[in-house]
């Protein structure tokens, strides 16, 4: 595909066509701010996790939401590194434990629980969770771990 760099599949899980348009349309700016809500988050994960190991998908998608902030022209206080890794080791684990999917949408359709954003609150006190120092830098859970997977 002309302009689009050829990405490696890495796991089992596969990426649709539609994954692909979404990626690029969210990593060029073009998919609207309104419609990057939790599953749209939990979407992107599933994708970069795909395409490469958990902690490079980590730095990418770090750098996809922060550089999407910023062509939106949103504050760069909005994005919170504990959710956004914390959200990576949790996609990551269901992955691991989830037979292969052709799609983000057929992994998120076998995978309910990921659509509840509050799933963290398993893991996190509100308190630590929506912290300043847990949106400017990782904080590992203060109520149970969560799970890791030999996947990647």
């Amino acid at each position: 595909m002309a302009g689009e760099q050829h990405i490696q599949q890495h796991s089992a899980h596969q990426v649709s066509a539609a994954d692909r348009k979404f990626r690029t349309a969210f990593e060029s700016g073009d998919w609207p701010t309104d419609a990057f809500d939790h599953a749209a988050h939990i979407r992107l994960a599933y994708i970069y996790l795909c395409e490469q190991p958990v902690n490079s998908a980590q730095e990418r998608i770090v750098q996809a939401i922060r550089g999407y902030l910023a062509r939106h022209g949103l504050p760069a206080d909005k994005f919170h590194v504990t959710l956004t890794r914390a959200w990576m080791l949790a996609v990551h684990h269901f992955m691991a434990q989830s037979p292969p999917s052709r799609s983000a949408a057929a992994f998120l359709a076998a995978n309910p629980r990921l659509r509840d954003s509050r799933i963290m609150l398993t893991h996190y006190s509100e308190a630590r969770l929506f912290s300043p120092d847990a949106r400017s830098s990782f904080l590992a859970p203060d109520r149970q771990p969560i799970p890791t997977s030999e996947m990647c």
